[in-house]
C-alpha cells in the first residue's frame, strides 16, 4: 500500500510524468510551488520550454497558515477530486478537470489554468469578465440540480451523503461562519476601531437567531452536493471561460450555502471597490458587480427551474409548481448565507484580498464597516427581501 509522504517538487515532476496524461511525459523536468491558500501544496509543472502542463495538488496533514497544532483529515483530498469529478460530469465546461488522483497520497493531478487568472485578482483591479456571472450561475444550476433529490435516486443520494460526509472541512466552516464571528475570538481580525460595531454583533438577539437557524440548516439539510467554498478566489476566468476549483469543503448540504457564499464574495468586493479604485472608476465596476450579482442568481434560478421542469425524476417534486416554491426557500436561505459570508470575511478569520489590497486605513475602515452592516441587514431581512432587484435596492441603501 502506498504511504503517504510530502512532495517536493522533484517528487512532483516524476509524479506528473507519470500520471499527467502528457504525451511526452520525459518532457516534464521542472515544478513551482504556488500554493497560497491555507491547507494545500500546490505544484505546476513546466516542460523544457518553460510551459506549465499540468497542477499537482498535495493535501498536507495539518491547516498549513497554522502548522502541525491544527491537524486535518487527509481524506479531503479524495472529496475534492471526487466532488470536482462529479460536478464535472454534469458540467465540464465550468469546472477544472480532473486527470488522476491517488487518496492514499491525498494527491491529485489537474488541467493547467495558466491560460486563465483568479477571478477575485481580476475584480481587486476592476477587470470585468463579462460572462462570467452566467457561467457562474450555470455551473451552480448544473451542480446542485443533478445532486439534488430532484434528480438523484432516494438510494443513490443515501449513499453519496455518507461518501461525502466531511466533518473536519465542515466543523472549520461551522466555526469560521456560525460561531466566532459572534464571540470574542483570538482569530477574529477586524480592525479594532470598529469594535463598537462588532460588539453589538455579539449582543443582537434577532441577529444570534438568525444565524443560529442558518447554523441548523447547514447541520441538517442534505439537499445537494456543495462546492462548500464558492468564492471568486476559487473561480478561475479567461475571456469566455469559466473554471471552478478547490471543492475540497464539499459534503451535501443547503444549496442557499453555495449560492450565498458566491454572491456574497461579489457583494464583498463591492464594499472594497471604493478603496481600490478612483471614485470614478469604482462607482463604474460597482454597477457592473451589482449586474453580476443579478446575473448569477437569474443564471442559476432560471437553469435550475428549467432542469427541473425537464428531468425531475421524483414524482411528488416533480408536480407543477413545486420546483418554484422550494427555490422561493432556497432564495432566502441564499441571502442569509451570503450574510454570513460577508461577516465572516470581515469580522472572523479568513479575510480576504479585496480588503487587504486597500492602502488607505480610513478607507479600509469604512469598507469594513459597510460590509458588516451589509452583512447584518441580509441575515435580518432575508425572509422580507422579495427578488433580485430587491436586493439590489437594499445593497445600494447600505451604501
Amino acid at each position: 500500500m502506498t504511504q503517504y509522504r510530502t512532495f517536493t517538487a522533484a517528487d512532483a515532476v516524476e509524479y506528473a510524468r507519470e500520471f499527467g496524461g502528457i504525451a511526452d511525459p520525459e518532457n516534464l523536468v521542472d515544478a513551482q510551488e504556488i500554493g497560497d491558500g491555507n491547507l494545500n501544496l500546490v505544484f505546476k509543472i513546466f516542460d523544457r520550454d518553460g510551459n506549465s502542463r499540468v497542477i499537482v495538488k498535495q493535501a498536507l496533514p495539518y491547516v498549513r497558515c497554522v502548522g502541525e497544532s491544527w491537524p486535518l483529515t487527509l481524506d479531503r483530498a479524495r472529496i475534492e477530486a471526487e466532488v470536482l469529478q462529479i460536478h464535472g460530469g454534469f458540467c465540464p465546461e465550468h469546472t477544472v478537470k480532473i486527470l488522476h488522483h491517488d487518496p492514499a497520497l491525498a494527491v491529485m493531478v489537474m488541467e493547467d489554468l495558466s491560460s486563465h487568472a483568479i477571478w477575485r485578482g481580476e475584480q481587486v483591479k476592476g477587470v470585468d469578465y463579462p460572462q462570467a456571472a452566467a457561467q457562474l450561475g450555470e455551473y451552480l444550476a448544473q451542480t446542485l440540480f443533478h445532486t439534488s433529490d430532484f434528480y438523484q435516486h432516494p438510494y443513490e443520494k443515501k449513499a453519496q451523503v455518507i461518501r461525502f460526509t466531511n466533518p473536519e472541512l465542515c466543523d472549520i466552516t461551522e466555526e469560521l461562519f456560525f460561531n466566532e464571528p459572534y464571540e470574542v475570538h483570538e482569530r477574529n481580525g477586524y480592525p479594532r476601531v470598529l469594535e463598537p460595531l462588532v460588539a453589538q454583533l455579539r449582543t443582537d438577539d434577532e441577529l444570534r437567531h438568525k444565524v443560529a437557524g442558518l447554523k441548523h440548516r447547514f447541520l441538517s439539510n442534505a439537499e445537494a452536493l456543495l462546492h462548500g467554498d464558492v468564492h471568486s478566489g476559487s473561480i478561475f476566468v479567461a475571456e469566455g471561460s469559466l473554471k471552478v476549483i478547490d471543492a475540497e469543503f464539499g459534503f451535501y448540504g443547503p444549496i442557499g450555502f453555495d449560492v450565498g457564499s458566491a454572491l456574497g464574495n461579489l457583494l464583498l468586493n463591492y464594499c472594497a471597490l471604493p478603496g481600490l479604485l478612483a471614485p470614478r472608476e469604482a462607482a463604474d465596476v460597482r454597477e457592473k458587480r451589482l449586474n453580476d450579482v443579478r446575473i448569477t442568481w437569474q443564471s442559476f434560478a432560471e437553469g435550475f427551474l428549467s432542469l427541473a421542469a425537464k428531468k425531475s425524476r421524483d414524482r411528488a417534486l416533480a408536480y407543477s409548481g413545486y420546483a418554484a416554491e422550494f427555490l422561493r426557500k432556497i432564495w432566502c436561505d441564499t441571502l442569509g448565507y451570503c450574510g454570513t459570508e460577508l461577516i465572516r470575511r470581515t469580522v472572523g478569520m479568513s479575510q480576504i484580498a479585496d480588503f487587504k489590497s486597500i492602502q488607505d486605513e480610513a478607507m479600509k475602515t469604512e469598507c469594513f464597516r459597510q460590509a458588516i452592516t451589509l452583512g447584518r441587514t441580509l441575515i435580518l431581512a432575508a425572509d422580507r427581501v422579495e427578488d433580485i432587484d430587491a436586493l439590489i435596492a437594499r445593497v445600494r441603501q447600505n451604501g
